[in-house]
């Protein structure tokens, strides 16, 4: 018998936003569930943040998470937030 190999596809969204906004969509991504990654950038296209996503992360996890998010967008007017989602 052949193995199949279970390709996983994914696509990604990208939003520009400032301030309270940024963090606002960081918590509505990872509470929709199907991200896998989350990649923060300035305007310069330089990477501030890169959150990777399992399928279990909930409670305890997500508080640093969003906590440095939070820091990050009081530091930076506005930034990029790229979402890595799977495709079941």
């Amino acid at each position: 018998m052949e193995e199949e190999k279970k390709q996983e596809r994914s696509r990604t969204e990208e939003f520009r936003l400032t301030g309270g906004e940024i963090l606002n969509k960081v918590k509505e991504v990872i509470h929709q569930g199907n991200a896998r990654r989350i990649i923060l950038k300035d305007e310069q296209g330089k990477t501030f943040l890169e959150i990777p996503l399992t399928v279990g992360v909930v409670g305890a996890i997500v508080a640093p998470i969003l906590a440095a998010v939070g820091a990050i967008a009081a530091l930076a007017s506005n930034l990029t937030i790229i979402v890595v989602k799977t495709d079941d």
